[in-house]
């Protein structure tokens, strides 16, 4: 039956009603099933089914409306793109026949599927590729479907078309969103980790760091951190950190020899392990923390280089498995948290030698210094003894003596002391903090100390420019204090135009340049290294039984 202009305006504005409707759904499963219920509707169809065709030309989905959801269950299987199915996938212009059972293209229909009657098959064409195919069965009220029906079908399959696209397209953006989201993720996580890393050499500061930030990326409960300790078969792992929850079943077991256990099975093999179901993991030992409910654990290595430092392991309550991509990336911040430790380990070593070579450095000089002075006016008090009956004005005489060498070794070990307490210059203005330092040194030393400058001429100069010449000035001082035997000590402040220089001068007993050495630590090589560090220089000169003279000077503005 044809239909009338005015039923065929209706049909048409219907249709285009429908059309915008779809044009806005960018979810394709609710899209395809919105395209089947548009369909039934415009073509007063019983049933309706929409396929989607694959990248392979299969039919990848299959929406069915009509059919309730025990009878869908009950089919065996989903259209394979067999009969008028597959005739419509294969044709470029829609199919209508009156019976399905009637065609010879049909292969009947799978059991426990509804027998089905008059058929309007419609591919969803874009361009040159069929994306799916619109099927209708069981015109209602007709034995068949018209060509009216036929032509509005074909122009639902237009919009469809595009509204399949369109969704495609926001898929395939929301997709590109999420991973570069994920991107973002996993670059703010390497840059965290290594911002933390590079902040600091203590090693609390980077286990905790290290762990707080892979518990964060991961979304774990709890995570923890062993570290290899001792050598050959005496190696063993121990838990040194642990953050989140159940910290005490954790603790229940602290310690895995390497190839035991979870964390012994990754220092062993140096690649990550992961457990997806820790109750029924032989290989977990730790009981404890299944009755905690933690269900899931993946543990890292922590190398550096070839060498292995510790193991890191997080540990989840849910079912979520841990992802490949975040275990690729966690094992490269394992390589990165492991170069750290080992770097402040280093660290801590290069410091306690240090400590050990400080102390066996001042312990020479009190024994080649203060204690053989003390030394020798015991010997000196010994002889003494003898005199105080047989010449007593002798004896008071050699008394007298060694009150003054008491009296100059106090000075001497005061001096020491001057030397090893850290100074700074505080509030004080650059010649605030020379002047201090030239009067201890005369109150120490007993010696002829003075300084000149003015205050205004170094008001301006920086805070670091200014500290590097009263550290020199200090380095210099206790130098001559301990070493020239100076009876007269001069320090000038001048200025110029685009510099501050400070000369430090003495009278005592100078030394050879060349043979002194400038190893990093002794007076002259710190001297060196403060004015450099601040842009300026230094020139020393002195001789033997010559006196010294340090020559130094910084720039007035912020060094670069």
């Amino acid at each position: 039956m044809l239909l009338t202009s005015e039923q065929l305006q209706e049909r048409l504005l219907a249709l285009h009603r429908a059309s915008l409707e779809l044009v806005k759904d960018v979810s394709l499963g609710t899209l395809l099933e919105r395209i089947a219920s548009v369909a039934c509707e415009q073509a007063d169809a019983r049933y309706a089914a929409l396929g989607v065709l694959g990248d392979d030309g299969k039919i990848e989905q299959f929406i069915t409306v009509g059919l309730s959801d025990d009878k869908s269950k009950r089919i065996p299987h989903t259209p394979e793109g067999r009969g008028l199915l597959g005739a419509v996938m294969k044709s470029d212009a829609p199919i209508r026949v009156p019976d399905i059972l009637s065609d010879e293209r049909s292969v009947g229909f799978p059991q426990n599927h509804p027998h089905m009657h008059s058929f309007l098959g419609v591919p969803i064409r874009a361009g040159e590729r069929q994306l799916g195919q619109i099927y209708l069965t069981d015109k209602i009220g007709q034995p068949e479907f018209t060509a009216d029906d036929e032509r509005i079908i074909q122009m639902l399959a237009g919009y469809a078309a595009a509204a399949i696209q369109n969704a495609r397209l926001y898929n395939d953006l929301r997709e590109r969103d999420l991973a570069l989201t994920r991107r973002s993720e996993d670059l703010t996580l390497l840059n965290d980790v290594a911002s933390a890393l590079a902040s600091t050499l203590g090693m609390d500061e980077i286990l905790n760091e290290t762990l707080a930030l892979v518990m964060e990326y991961l979304k774990v409960e709890a995570g923890e951190i062993f570290l290899l300790e001792g050598k050959g078969k005496a190696q063993m792992l121990r838990l040194v950190l642990h953050r989140g929850q159940a910290a005490e079943a954790f603790w229940t077991r602290n310690r895995f020899k390497v190839g035991e256990g979870f964390v012994g099975l990754v220092a062993q093999s140096g690649e990550p392990l992961v457990s997806t179901n820790l109750g029924k993991d032989m290989r977990y030992l730790r009981k404890a923390v299944v009755k905690a409910g933690f269900n899931q654990m993946v543990s890292l290595p922590l190398t550096s280089g070839e060498k292995l430092i510790g193991v890191l392991s997080a540990a989840r309550r849910g079912q979520e498995p841990f992802e490949d991509r975040s275990i690729q990336l966690l094992t490269a911040v394992g390589n990165w948290a492991g170069l750290a430790i080992e770097n402040a380990r280093l660290h801590d070593n290069a410091r306690r030698l240090a400590v050990l070579e400080e102390r066996e450095r001042i312990g020479m000089d009190l024994h080649d210094g203060i204690i053989q002075s003390i030394f020798g006016i015991g010997l000196s008090l010994e002889n003494v003894y003898h005199l105080v009956n047989e010449n007593p004005a002798q004896a008071k005489e050699r008394i007298q003596q060694a009150i003054n060498g008491l009296n100059q070794t106090i000075r001497d070990l005061r001096t020491y002391i001057l030397d090893l307490r850290p100074r700074q210059l505080g509030d004080e203005n650059l010649m605030a903090g020379l002047k201090r330092l030239v009067t201890e040194y005369r109150v120490n030393t007993l010696a002829e100390a003075m300084l000149t400058g003015k205050d205004e001429d170094v008001a301006d100069l920086p805070q670091n420019q200014a500290l590097a010449l009263f550290h020199i000035c200090q380095e210099a001082l206790a130098n001559t204090a301990k070493h020239a035997r100076a009876k007269r000590v001069s320090v000038s402040v001048w200025t110029a135009s685009d510099r501050v220089l400070m000369e430090i001068q003495d009278n005592g007993r100078g030394f050879d340049l060349e043979k002194m050495s400038m190893t990093l630590g002794h007076g002259l090589a710190n001297i060196h290294t403060r004015i450099r560090a601040v842009g300026g220089d230094v020139d020393i000169i002195s001789a033997p039984g010559e006196g010294t003279t340090i020559l130094a000077w910084v720039p007035r503005g912020e060094s670069r």
